[in-house]
């Protein structure tokens, strides 16, 4: 729980920590409201805690808690919209006014970068094809050019660290933005996007379900959007050029504009890798393709 709670410091400030106090009443609150048996501390993020558990009917589940209620409730809401397509976790239960919410565990739940690599592509495709295949809700009030606006400016802020600037400067970052306006300027066929598709968002659901995503940041926009993060984890082994032409082909898209989305998303991913030291042959090749 420390690490969890130096987490939520670091993106909700001190407060976190008195929400946090409170997370083990508010967990077994809810198990008695909702009937299901709490279990151990799963794997929580930066903006939640999440606690494997049981539900009644005996589903294997998962409850979430969050100090951001309202980021909670629309997560709900993206789930639910993404519901028809059976490629997202089933919302058993929640309560916006609690922060809460109950979901289906996803077994066995190995993540993507985890799974054999060679019939990924296709099962990436499929996942591409049921996700985008769901009628947007009338008047969806999220874009993609919102999104990555929101990116630019949150992540750009990093250019003012000493570690960061000295291998990716302005010049480099107002390409990438260049060329983000350019791709979404032209307006390629819109669908609803999960929007935050990478390899720790995907989850094998099992040879019944096939991938399952979770935490949608749903948006409208170009379909290559969700399989770039996919593309651009190839820098360092096969190649971000290499994985864009099998990604592209497996998935029907067009592979010129998911190569010129991988442009626009490297510097952004070279930052990451940088912040936790990782290989400079990676860190090497995404800068290579942020020139």
């Amino acid at each position: 729980m420390e690490e969890v709670g130096a987490r939520l410091v670091a993106r909700f400030g001190p407060e976190a920590e008195g929400w946090l106090a409170e997370v083990p009443n508010l967990a077994a609150r809810l198990a008695a409201q909702w009937g299901f048996v709490l279990g151990e501390l799963f794997a929580s993020g930066a903006s939640s805690v999440v606690f494997r558990c049981q539900w009644p009917d005996g589903t294997p589940a998962v409850l979430k808690l969050s100090p951001d209620r309202a980021l909670l409730t629309k997560q709900v809401e993206m789930l639910r919209v993404f519901a028809p397509s059976g490629r997202v976790p089933a919302v058993l239960s929640a309560d916006a006014e609690a922060g809460a919410m109950v979901l289906e565990e996803i077994l066995p739940g190995t993540e993507a970068e985890d799974m054999p690599q060679t019939s990924l592509p296709q099962q990436w495709g499929e996942l591409l094809a049921a996700l985008h295949g769901v009628a947007p809700p009338a008047h969806w009030p999220l874009d993609l050019r919102g999104r990555c606006d929101e990116a630019f400016v949150r992540i750009g802020r990093r250019l003012s660290e000493p570690a960061i600037g000295a291998r990716i400067g302005q010049a480099a970052w107002q390409r990438a933005q260049r060329r983000c306006e350019t791709l979404l300027d032209s307006r390629a066929g819109l669908v609803l996007l999960h929007g935050d598709l990478h390899l720790g968002n995907v989850l094998d659901g099992g040879p019944s379900h096939g991938l399952i995503a979770i935490d949608p940041k749903a948006c409208m926009g170009d379909p290559c959007f969700d399989a770039v993060d996919y593309v651009v984890a190839g820098a360092g082994q096969e190649g971000v050029e290499a994985r864009c032409q099998r990604v592209a082909t497996a998935c029907g898209l067009d592979g010129d504009r998911l190569y010129a989305w991988s442009r626009v998303i490297a510097p952004m991913a070279a930052i990451a890798h940088l912040t936790c030291d990782g290989p400079e042959p990676v860190i090497d090749e995404l800068l290579a393709l942020s020139g």
